[in-house]
């Protein structure tokens, strides 16, 4: 019979290394820091493996440690699930999403409540963060990443490509001309995002895709590093942004921002969905999938981002 490693000892690792240090494990646990380290000695002597690596005072997972942490985490979380609903406890899902910064502000923090509601009793951990992830270290579930090359060792799926479209509030509206012409006498609001992020379609590239010249004056303005800091912008009157559609649909349905010209710019890379293979086969996963990939289209095809 193949002798088991000390369970206390294992739920002494795994809260250690979910947690990030011995000290907030042993808060959870209700023990000691000292008692934790104990109770993870213990587990690496009775395995012959080390799982934390001592660094400038630190603990540091090791290859086995990474290599462990996911499946004692699924592990505890199922004996959790069966302690509640054998007790009479509500029986509740978690669910680590990671989304893009701009995603988690606002857009998707404020429709999450649709999907508690549809689905049921969920604690939900919303990341927002850039690529890449580390999908076992962070216990992530489902990331929603722009462009598919991050994660080619794992699942993952297109579900939609965004466009970029001019919009402004209603009072810059009224000194722009159905042509654009104006566009680029105007203050002009840019997203950059950053030297480690994809590219995003400058004024440039639009005025050149309309035919149109930008001037110097089109290089310059105001700039964000966000794309929903770049829409928050224009909603406050500053200046006409080149907005995702994802972002800007309901603030164009509701009137708080006006597209002055038909023209848009497709992005270059469509908004994809990873999955980790020890998440591919949980119920409250496959839902949140199905419902996030419904939201994205639907904001997506809005009536109001069609030309008329």
């Amino acid at each position: 019979m193949v002798t088991l490693p000390s369970l206390r000892g294992l739920q002494a690792f795994e809260a250690a290394a979910r947690c990030g240090s011995f000290a907030a494990a042993a808060e959870e646990l209700s023990v000691s820091a000292a008692a934790v380290s104990q109770l993870i000695r213990t587990v690496e002597e009775q395995m012959g493996r080390k799982l934390f690596l001592r660094v400038n005072r630190r603990a540091v997972l090791t290859d086995a440690g990474r290599e462990m942490l996911p499946r004692l985490t699924t592990a505890f979380e199922e004996i959790g699930s069966v302690s509640r609903e054998l007790g009479g406890a509500e029986l509740r899902s978690r669910l680590v999403v990671s989304v893009p910064p701009s995603m988690a502000m606002g857009w998707l923090s404020t429709r999450l409540a649709k999907f508690v509601t549809g689905h049921g009793a969920v604690d939900i951990a919303l990341r927002g963060e850039d690529d890449p992830v580390s999908f076992d270290h962070d216990l992530i579930d489902i990331r929603l990443s722009y462009g598919r090359s991050h994660y080619r060792d794992e699942v993952t799926e297109e579900i939609v490509r965004d466009a970029v479209y001019p919009v402004c509030a209603p009072g810059i509206a009224r000194e722009i001309g159905s042509s654009g012409s104006t566009l680029a006498g105007l203050p002009l609001i840019h997203t950059d995002w950053g030297p480690t992020g994809a590219s995003f379609p400058s004024w440039r590239s639009w005025f050149e895709a309309a035919g149109m010249a930008s001037s110097r004056a089109g290089q310059r303005g105001l700039s964000a590093n966000s794309s929903r800091a770049a829409l928050d912008l224009a909603i406050s009157g500053l200046g006409v942004a080149l907005a995702q559609g994802i972002y800007c649909a309901e603030a164009l349905e509701d009137g708080r921002l006006i597209r002055p010209v038909a023209r848009a710019l497709e992005l270059s890379q469509t908004y994809c969905l990873t999955i980790p293979q020890r998440s591919l086969r949980r119920e409250v996963v496959a839902a949140f999938r199905t419902w996030l990939t419904d939201e994205c289209q639907r904001s997506v095809g809005s009536p109001a981002l069609i030309p008329r």
